[in-house]
């Protein structure tokens, strides 16, 4: 069966950095675009970044441009995302996804645009 498993998550500062990962199996890879998104206490799981099949395309939330980076190694079947210069507002849990949506539809900022999920890893960053 089809298993997305995250890691990465724990406790920063603000100003610090993490990186997660989600290594899939069950699926091929390569053909998938990732995305990772994120839930707060109270809040809407929301859109944080993909990337495409290949690695050659990324796109980006406006609240982590220039602070995330999403990354994907297909030789690994794993995904990244370095999160540096973390905030507060960033503390959530995380969750990594797959589908086959296209970057250049507006369903990649939307969890039906994603046919898996993993079961999520918890940021918390201090203040």
């Amino acid at each position: 069966q089809v298993q997305l498993v995250e890691s990465g998550g724990g406790l920063v500062q603000a100003g610090g950095s993490l990186r997660l990962s989600c290594v899939v199996s069950g699926l091929t890879f390569s053909r998938y675009t990732m995305g990772w998104f994120r839930q707060a206490p109270g809040k809407e799981r929301e859109f944080v970044t993909a990337i495409n099949w290949s690695g050659g395309s990324t796109y980006y939330a406006d609240s982590v441009k220039g602070r995330f980076t999403i990354s994907r190694d297909n030789t690994k079947n794993t995904v990244y995302l370095q999160m540096n210069s973390l905030k507060p507002d960033d503390a959530a849990v995380y969750y990594c996804a797959a589908g086959l949506t296209s970057l250049a539809s507006p369903t990649i900022r939307q969890r039906g645009g994603y046919d898996y999920w993993g079961q999520g890893t918890q940021v918390t960053v201090s203040s």
